[in-house]
């Protein structure tokens, strides 16, 4: 087993206060990882083009390619690109052992990235009611959609 160190540092002087920080997060007892760079295809100047990136299961030998959610302990996708944004699609689902039923979408612009810290439990989604939502559902995958008549680049690293 190994400990996954992330640091996240931000830097800013504002009207000659330093106004930026610094975190460190320590992920114990991870012994798998999924590290990949995905180029996402270009769209053809029409509509959008979408890639699953990445599958989450209750067992692995359920789907092509999948981590055992209860296991995924962090999740970084980063858009590698410096012009063109790209959507993440979160698929989500009752449980590990449920297809998707609902589905989330976040603007991953470039040059950013959107960190989770697991994958069971993460979000929720409410179409009738503007109100927090508390029981949150596992995501079932990611789907990285690129509306652009470019490629774009996607890394993901997923530690479990």
């Amino acid at each position: 087993m190994a400990t996954l160190n992330v640091t996240i540092t931000e830097e800013l002087t504002l009207n000659g206060v330093d106004r930026g920080s610094k975190n460190n997060l320590s992920v114990g007892s991870v012994t798998q990882v999924l590290s990949r760079m995905v180029d996402l295809p270009a769209n053809g100047g029409s509509g959008t083009t979408d890639t699953t990136v990445a599958n989450f299961r209750t067992l692995v030998t359920t789907a092509d390619s999948a981590l055992k959610d209860d296991d995924v302990k962090y999740v970084r996708m980063t858009n590698l690109d410096s012009s063109n944004d790209i959507t993440l699609s979160l698929q989500l689902a009752a449980n590990g052992g449920a297809d998707a039923s609902t589905t989330a979408s976040v603007l991953l612009p470039a040059g950013q990235t959107f960190i989770l810290g697991k994958a069971v439990g993460v979000a929720a989604v409410d179409d009738d009611a503007a109100g927090a939502v508390t029981s949150l559902v596992d995501l079932e995958s990611v789907i990285a959609v690129n509306g652009n008549n470019a490629i774009v680049s996607l890394e993901i690293f997923i530690a479990s």
